[in-house]
């Protein structure tokens, strides 16, 4: 086996290796997905592609499925969705997701990088430093994170990387295959994400007109130089048009991309700058102080090895700067030395940093905490010299130190010498590594122990032909947070989730799945990012319907209590009880407060206690809320309130209730919004509380 055999093997075997890691780490830590909900726009959208779907079209849910990140159209053909991003990154996704196994296509991902980046690395100085420079890109914390997660940008890397190699051995040969890949593979980066895209081509394409300029003055080569670069550019071409067709059909204009349709304002350049409720005036300031802190972490946190990584891609770089020191500085026309790839990656450096500080994005990332959690993903591109010349500075002083050693020892006392220093050396540099995977692998495992609790009723549920209602604590979206609920493509799978909004919208999703089994997805607490865990239920619901809903409510009674009220809520108007002392003596000592209401079409009303005041809770003629209200009063004056909140639709002479109500529980206030949510039987509630209800429909005629 030769040399090349067998560095060839050590490559593929360290990016299959690379892939696995990666896999562990999207299985084992991300089980639910992480914390940015953009992976479930491209799931989404790789779900749609796989049925051969570019829009969503809901029918009669509407905007109920609404995922996050997706345009809503109303369309000559009625109302449609489509996704804020690119198919390209879907479409690599889809491959595993039809398999049911998507974190294969992750893994699939980083193998290509790893492999990419092993040859970009030998084509700039040898396959040895290739083989390294493929270890602390798997080394790079942001690489394996950022890569084990649903999101657009490791992807994106895999076809640009696949350009500069096919580029540089198209310089090499000449081959116009390879020239076609090159341009083949750079028009689908751009596809998928324009501007990341031509930051990278930059210095490519800067390495080019230098080229046909060097071809143009010499008077030699000049025809194979163009021909070579035109049928790079055919492809890329091509696929710019393809973009821009794609633009045609889902916004309607092909300058338009999907992401500025969803939010005109959120792009390229400074000023004012919004997306959604947020906006903020981006300024060369802001963009300066925001690059300069990414840059600072990242270089600390997220290479490999951190400061060590760093340090040794400063000595790559530092022997990059030399040799173009003294270098002829333009192109050789006999094929692309490998000091031309040294400098053509170089050059990544400037393009990628100078060029995300003209996107406010990378300010956000700071802002909203992804970067903490994910690393600097809109400067991932930069792992590709970090990578190369960090290699490049790890060979070099292995180089220089075994030829130190040579100058004064026998080769075999030299090859000593530099195992032993390597050895005394790998402890320190492993410590630096796990220091660097220390701080994010237990934030992004918090927020997973979370997500487990938070979903763990559906671990335990099978559905068959549900409905979902599911809160939305972050604005009129699905999959904002909890993107591990999706719907399918049709609408049609063995759960449909909805928005959890108001009545009206309730009864719209059940008339649009008669024969789904309802059920309420809700829980107790205040929804953090999933930095803290919420108490989730899964509570099955049941539409009521008669002449009339009598309902029984019977409620825990506290130690200390001393006096009781009951009211009942519509949008019209309510009614106010009084619980007479006695009553309330029998609850403290028995089972408990019951208390007998009903709802009809004309209203809602308590029948077993005496009304003590209010203009009376009837109900509107469209679906609204009613509302039952029991309020304790300790000796001290603090209250207790249990809330009871239930969807009632009053057709003409008869009512239909969505039952179980939404009960919570109250301290010193009436309505304490999710932090008081009653999910059962729980020590976190005052002493004493309990709440039971049940509820039936009659029918008088």
């Amino acid at each position: 086996m030769t040399s090349r055999d067998r560095h060839t093997l050590l490559a593929a075997a360290l990016a299959l290796a690379t892939g696995g890691i990666v896999f562990l780490v999207a299985t084992d830590l991300f089980p639910y997905h992480s914390v940015n909900d953009d992976e479930g726009v491209y799931l989404t959208q790789a779900a749609m592609l796989l049925e051969g779907q570019l829009f969503l079209r809901p029918g009669e849910f509407g905007t109920l499925v609404r995922p996050w990140f997706f345009v809503v159209d109303g369309g000559a053909d009625g109302l449609r969705m489509f996704g804020k991003y690119s198919p390209v990154a879907p479409a690599v996704f889809a491959p595993g997701l039809a398999v049911g196994v998507p974190r294969l296509s992750l893994a699939a991902v980083a193998t290509g990088n790893a492999a990419l980046v092993y040859a970009l690395t030998a084509a700039g100085y040898d396959r040895p430093t290739g083989l390294v420079a493929v270890v602390l890109l798997a080394a790079s914390p942001l690489f394996l994170f950022t890569s084990a997660v649903f999101l657009a940008y490791a992807p994106t890397t895999l076809f640009a990387l696949l350009f500069a190699v096919a580029y540089v051995r198209a310089a090499r040969n000449g081959r116009a295959r390879d020239a076609a890949l090159a341009g083949a593979a750079i028009g689908v980066a751009f596809f998928s994400r324009p501007y990341t895209t031509v930051l990278f081509a930059a210095p490519f394409i800067a390495h080019a007109l230098l080229s046909l300029a060097t071809a143009w003055r010499r008077g030699s080569r000049l025809r194979p130089t163009i021909a070579r670069y035109a049928v790079i550019a055919g492809p890329g071409l091509a696929f710019v048009g393809v973009t821009l067709a794609y633009n045609a059909v889902v916004t309607g204009d092909p300058l338009v991309f999907p992401y500025e349709a969803f939010a005109p304002r959120d792009g390229l350049g400074f000023g004012r700058r919004r997306i959604l409720g947020y906006d903020r005036v981006y300024t060369p300031a802001l963009a300066l102080e925001a690059t300069t802190e990414t840059l600072a972490r990242y270089l600390t946190d997220w290479t490999a090895a951190g400061v060590v990584g760093t340090g040794l891609a400063a000595v790559g770089l530092g022997g990059v700067a030399v040799r173009l020191r003294d270098a002829d500085l333009r192109p050789s026309l006999s094929g692309m030395p490998a000091g031309e790839v040294r400098a053509v990656v170089a050059l990544l450096v400037p393009s990628v940093v100078v060029g995300e500080a003209y996107f406010w994005g990378t300010m956000n990332a700071l802002d909203n905490g992804l970067l903490s959690l994910l690393g600097p993903y809109y400067h991932f591109d930069l792992l590709v010299p970090l990578s190369t010349f960090g290699a490049a500075g790890a060979v070099a002083l292995a180089r220089r130190g075994r030829d130190l050693a040579g100058d004064r020892l026998d080769a075999r006392r030299a090859r000593v010498v530099v195992a032993v220093a390597v050895l005394v050396a790998t402890p320190a540099v492993a410590a630096a590594e796990v220091q660097v995977l220390e701080e994010p692998l237990a934030e992004n495992r918090q927020r997973t122990e979370s997500l487990r609790a938070t979903y763990e009723p559906f671990e335990r549920t099978e559905f068959d032909h549900a409905l979902v209602f599911t809160p939305d604590p972050w604005g009129d979206w699905l999959h904002h947070p909890f993107q591990w609920l999706r719907n399918d493509p049709g609408f049609d799978g063995d759960a449909v989730f909805v928005l959890d909004e108001d009545p009206d919208d309730d009864f719209r999703a059940l008339e649009a799945a008669p024969d789904r089994r309802p059920y309420r997805f809700t829980y107790r607490g205040r929804w953090s990012g999933a930095v803290r865990p919420v108490e989730s239920r899964l509570v099955p619901l049941s539409v009521l319907e008669g002449d009339r809903v009598d309902a029984e409510t019977t409620v825990g009674v506290p130690a200390g209590v001393r006096s009781a009220t009951v009211r009942i809520e519509t949008p019209d108007g309510y009614e106010r009880y009084e619980v007479p002392p006695g009553r309330l003596a029998d609850a403290r000592a028995g089972d408990g407060l019951r208390v007998a209401w009903d709802l009809t079409s004309d209203g809602a009303h308590v029948r077993n206690l005496p009304r003590a005041g209010g203009d009376g809770a009837t109900l509107p003629a469209e679906p609204a809320t009613a509302t039952l209200l029991i309020t304790t009063v300790d000796d001290s004056g603090a209250t207790l309130t249990y809330r009871q909140s239930v969807s009632v639709d009053p057709t003409g002479e008869t009512v239909r209730v969505l039952w179980p109500p939404e009960t919570r529980i109250c301290s010193l206030t009436t309505d304490c919004g999710r932090e008081g949510t009653w999910i059962g039987p729980s020590d976190d509630y005052v002493s004493g509380v309990a709440v039971e209800s049940n509820a039936t429909a009659v029918r008088t005629g």
